[in-house]
Protein backbone atom coordinates (compact mmCIF):
# COMPACT_ATOMS: atom_id res chain seq x y z
CA UNK A 1 0.00 0.00 0.00
CA UNK A 2 1.09 3.57 -0.57
CA UNK A 3 0.23 7.11 0.37
CA UNK A 4 0.01 9.34 -2.68
CA UNK A 5 0.92 13.00 -2.26
CA UNK A 6 -0.82 15.12 -4.89
CA UNK A 7 1.54 17.94 -5.78
CA UNK A 8 -0.28 21.19 -6.55
CA UNK A 9 2.56 23.65 -5.96
CA UNK A 10 6.12 24.20 -4.84
CA UNK A 11 7.69 25.63 -1.71
CA UNK A 12 9.24 29.08 -2.10
CA UNK A 13 12.91 28.50 -2.95
CA UNK A 14 14.01 30.96 -0.27
CA UNK A 15 12.03 29.03 2.36
CA UNK A 16 13.02 25.51 1.35
CA UNK A 17 15.79 23.67 3.17
CA UNK A 18 18.29 22.21 0.71
CA UNK A 19 15.66 22.12 -2.02
CA UNK A 20 13.06 20.21 0.01
CA UNK A 21 9.55 20.24 -1.41
CA UNK A 22 6.14 19.58 0.14
CA UNK A 23 6.49 15.85 -0.52
CA UNK A 24 9.77 15.70 1.41
CA UNK A 25 8.39 17.64 4.37
CA UNK A 26 5.19 15.57 4.51
CA UNK A 27 7.06 12.28 4.41
CA UNK A 28 9.56 13.46 7.04
CA UNK A 29 6.79 14.74 9.31
CA UNK A 30 4.85 11.48 9.07
CA UNK A 31 7.98 9.63 10.18
CA UNK A 32 7.36 6.27 11.77
CA UNK A 33 3.58 6.51 11.49
CA UNK A 34 3.88 5.03 7.97
CA UNK A 35 6.11 2.08 7.09
CA UNK A 36 4.91 1.47 3.53
CA UNK A 37 5.51 3.29 0.24
CA UNK A 38 5.13 6.93 -0.70
CA UNK A 39 4.48 8.38 -4.15
CA UNK A 40 4.33 11.95 -5.45
CA UNK A 41 2.00 12.77 -8.36
CA UNK A 42 1.98 16.26 -9.89
CA UNK A 43 -1.61 17.03 -10.88
CA UNK A 44 -0.79 20.20 -12.84
CA UNK A 45 0.44 18.90 -16.24
CA UNK A 46 -2.41 18.38 -18.74
CA UNK A 47 -1.16 14.85 -19.42
CA UNK A 48 -0.80 13.90 -15.75
CA UNK A 49 -1.68 10.25 -15.10
CA UNK A 50 -3.79 10.08 -11.95
CA UNK A 51 -3.83 6.71 -10.15
CA UNK A 52 -7.02 4.82 -9.46
CA UNK A 53 -8.15 6.04 -6.03
CA UNK A 54 -8.45 2.57 -4.52
CA UNK A 55 -4.82 1.83 -5.38
CA UNK A 56 -3.77 3.98 -2.40
CA UNK A 57 -4.18 3.79 1.36
CA UNK A 58 -4.65 7.54 1.37
CA UNK A 59 -4.07 10.82 -0.41
CA UNK A 60 -2.57 14.09 0.79
CA UNK A 61 -2.96 17.29 -1.25
CA UNK A 62 -0.19 19.86 -0.85
CA UNK A 63 -0.15 23.61 -0.58
CA UNK A 64 0.26 25.88 -3.58
CA UNK A 65 0.69 29.52 -4.55
CA UNK A 66 -2.20 29.04 -6.99
CA UNK A 67 -5.69 30.17 -6.07
CA UNK A 68 -8.72 27.90 -6.07
CA UNK A 69 -10.78 31.07 -6.49
CA UNK A 70 -9.23 31.41 -9.98
CA UNK A 71 -10.28 27.90 -10.97
CA UNK A 72 -12.27 29.03 -14.03
CA UNK A 73 -9.02 30.25 -15.63
CA UNK A 74 -6.96 27.31 -14.38
CA UNK A 75 -7.92 24.02 -16.09
CA UNK A 76 -5.73 21.81 -13.91
CA UNK A 77 -7.61 22.95 -10.79
CA UNK A 78 -10.91 21.86 -12.33
CA UNK A 79 -9.36 18.47 -13.22
CA UNK A 80 -8.03 18.16 -9.67
CA UNK A 81 -11.47 18.92 -8.23
CA UNK A 82 -12.98 16.12 -10.29
CA UNK A 83 -10.25 13.77 -9.06
CA UNK A 84 -11.04 14.79 -5.46
CA UNK A 85 -14.64 13.75 -6.01
CA UNK A 86 -13.46 10.39 -7.37
CA UNK A 87 -11.33 9.82 -4.26
CA UNK A 88 -14.24 10.74 -2.00
CA UNK A 89 -16.63 8.45 -3.90
CA UNK A 90 -14.09 5.61 -3.51
CA UNK A 91 -14.06 6.18 0.28
CA UNK A 92 -10.27 6.49 0.42
CA UNK A 93 -8.78 8.69 3.18
CA UNK A 94 -7.99 12.19 1.94
CA UNK A 95 -6.16 15.05 3.65
CA UNK A 96 -6.08 18.54 2.16
CA UNK A 97 -3.39 20.94 3.41
CA UNK A 98 -3.76 24.73 2.88
CA UNK A 99 -4.47 24.96 -0.89
CA UNK A 100 -5.48 21.30 -0.65
CA UNK A 101 -7.92 22.21 2.13
CA UNK A 102 -9.46 24.83 -0.15
CA UNK A 103 -9.47 22.56 -3.20
CA UNK A 104 -11.39 19.87 -1.33
CA UNK A 105 -13.79 22.43 0.13
CA UNK A 106 -14.60 23.83 -3.31
CA UNK A 107 -14.78 20.41 -4.99
CA UNK A 108 -17.34 19.18 -2.47
CA UNK A 109 -19.66 22.17 -2.75
CA UNK A 110 -18.13 24.83 -0.51
CA UNK A 111 -16.86 28.25 -1.54
CA UNK A 112 -13.32 29.66 -1.65
CA UNK A 113 -12.53 33.37 -1.78
CA UNK A 114 -10.03 35.89 -0.46
CA UNK A 115 -10.10 35.75 3.32
CA UNK A 116 -12.22 38.76 4.33
CA UNK A 117 -10.16 39.01 7.53
CA UNK A 118 -6.94 39.40 5.56
CA UNK A 119 -3.76 37.38 5.08
CA UNK A 120 -2.88 34.85 7.78
CA UNK A 121 0.84 34.13 8.00
CA UNK A 122 3.27 33.15 10.73
CA UNK A 123 2.69 31.23 13.94
CA UNK A 124 -0.86 31.53 15.29
CA UNK A 125 -3.01 29.98 18.00
CA UNK A 126 -5.58 27.36 17.05
CA UNK A 127 -8.65 26.58 19.17
CA UNK A 128 -10.14 23.08 19.05
CA UNK A 129 -13.94 23.18 18.84
CA UNK A 130 -14.82 19.52 18.33
CA UNK A 131 -12.87 16.31 18.85
CA UNK A 132 -11.68 14.11 16.00
CA UNK A 133 -9.19 11.24 15.62
CA UNK A 134 -6.92 13.65 13.75
CA UNK A 135 -6.78 15.79 16.91
CA UNK A 136 -6.17 12.90 19.29
CA UNK A 137 -3.79 13.78 22.10
CA UNK A 138 -3.85 17.48 21.26
CA UNK A 139 -4.57 20.22 23.80
CA UNK A 140 -7.66 22.38 23.36
CA UNK A 141 -5.44 25.19 22.04
CA UNK A 142 -2.04 24.98 20.37
CA UNK A 143 0.21 26.87 17.95
CA UNK A 144 0.24 26.16 14.22
CA UNK A 145 2.21 27.44 11.21
CA UNK A 146 0.20 29.19 8.50
CA UNK A 147 0.56 31.09 5.25
CA UNK A 148 -2.49 31.83 3.09
CA UNK A 149 -4.70 34.63 1.81
CA UNK A 150 -7.60 32.55 0.43
CA UNK A 151 -10.14 30.86 2.69
CA UNK A 152 -12.97 28.36 2.62
CA UNK A 153 -15.58 31.03 3.33
CA UNK A 154 -18.44 28.53 3.14
CA UNK A 155 -18.01 24.92 4.20
CA UNK A 156 -19.25 22.16 1.90
CA UNK A 157 -22.59 20.50 2.73
CA UNK A 158 -22.31 17.97 5.53
CA UNK A 159 -18.95 19.30 6.77
CA UNK A 160 -18.09 19.31 10.47
CA UNK A 161 -15.98 22.14 11.85
CA UNK A 162 -13.23 21.08 14.27
CA UNK A 163 -10.94 24.07 14.86
CA UNK A 164 -10.52 27.80 14.24
CA UNK A 165 -7.95 30.57 14.54
CA UNK A 166 -8.54 34.28 15.04
CA UNK A 167 -8.40 35.01 11.30
CA UNK A 168 -9.59 31.66 9.93
CA UNK A 169 -12.84 30.29 11.36
CA UNK A 170 -12.69 27.15 9.17
CA UNK A 171 -9.15 26.00 9.96
CA UNK A 172 -9.94 22.29 10.32
CA UNK A 173 -13.02 20.53 8.98
CA UNK A 174 -14.08 17.04 8.02
CA UNK A 175 -16.55 15.64 5.52
CA UNK A 176 -17.79 12.17 6.32
CA UNK A 177 -15.55 9.47 7.78
CA UNK A 178 -12.56 9.76 5.43
CA UNK A 179 -12.02 13.41 4.43
CA UNK A 180 -10.00 15.78 6.61
CA UNK A 181 -8.86 19.31 5.73
CA UNK A 182 -6.43 21.64 7.53
CA UNK A 183 -5.72 25.23 6.59
CA UNK A 184 -2.45 25.28 8.55
CA UNK A 185 0.78 23.58 7.43
CA UNK A 186 1.51 20.63 9.74
CA UNK A 187 4.53 19.72 7.60
CA UNK A 188 6.28 23.09 8.12
CA UNK A 189 8.43 24.11 11.05
CA UNK A 190 9.25 27.63 12.21
CA UNK A 191 12.26 28.00 9.92
CA UNK A 192 10.19 27.36 6.80
CA UNK A 193 7.44 29.73 7.93
CA UNK A 194 10.04 32.35 8.81
CA UNK A 195 11.33 32.03 5.25
CA UNK A 196 7.82 32.68 3.92
CA UNK A 197 7.38 35.77 6.07
CA UNK A 198 10.77 37.10 5.00
CA UNK A 199 10.05 36.44 1.32
CA UNK A 200 6.69 38.22 1.53
CA UNK A 201 7.72 40.90 3.99
CA UNK A 202 7.06 43.86 1.66
CA UNK A 203 3.76 42.38 0.46
CA UNK A 204 2.63 41.84 4.06
CA UNK A 205 3.51 45.44 4.93
CA UNK A 206 1.74 46.75 1.80
CA UNK A 207 -1.46 45.10 3.06
CA UNK A 208 -1.31 47.16 6.24
CA UNK A 209 -0.03 44.36 8.46
CA UNK A 210 2.87 44.66 10.90
CA UNK A 211 5.39 42.51 9.08
CA UNK A 212 8.10 43.03 11.69
CA UNK A 213 5.77 41.89 14.48
CA UNK A 214 4.65 38.84 12.49
CA UNK A 215 8.25 37.86 11.78
CA UNK A 216 9.28 38.33 15.41
CA UNK A 217 6.36 36.18 16.58
CA UNK A 218 7.33 33.12 14.48
CA UNK A 219 8.18 30.41 16.99
CA UNK A 220 8.38 26.64 17.40
CA UNK A 221 4.98 24.92 17.45
CA UNK A 222 5.55 21.45 18.94
CA UNK A 223 1.97 20.27 18.37
CA UNK A 224 1.75 21.59 14.80
CA UNK A 225 2.83 18.33 13.12
CA UNK A 226 0.55 16.05 15.12
CA UNK A 227 -2.51 16.51 12.91
CA UNK A 228 -0.61 15.07 9.93
CA UNK A 229 0.81 12.22 11.98
CA UNK A 230 -2.63 11.43 13.40
CA UNK A 231 -4.15 11.39 9.91
CA UNK A 232 -1.56 8.93 8.66
CA UNK A 233 -1.85 6.74 11.76
CA UNK A 234 -5.63 6.78 12.23
CA UNK A 235 -6.78 6.76 8.60
CA UNK A 236 -4.06 5.51 6.22
CA UNK A 237 -2.30 2.96 8.45
CA UNK A 238 -5.66 1.64 9.64
CA UNK A 239 -6.67 1.06 5.99
CA UNK A 240 -3.38 -0.64 5.17
CA UNK A 241 -3.45 -3.03 8.13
Amino acid sequence: MRIIVLRTGDILPSAAKSGEQFFDLIRKTAGDTWSYDWESVDVRPPDAVLPEPKSAAGFIITGSSSSVAARAETPWILRAEEYVRRIVDAEVPLLGICFGHQLVGQALGGEVAKNPRGREIGTVRLEVLRDDPMLAGQPRAFDVQVTHSDSVVRLPPGATLHASTELEPNTIFSVGPYVRCVQHHPEMDESVIRGYVQARYDLIASEGLDAAKILASVRPAPENSQTLRNFVRSFCAARAS
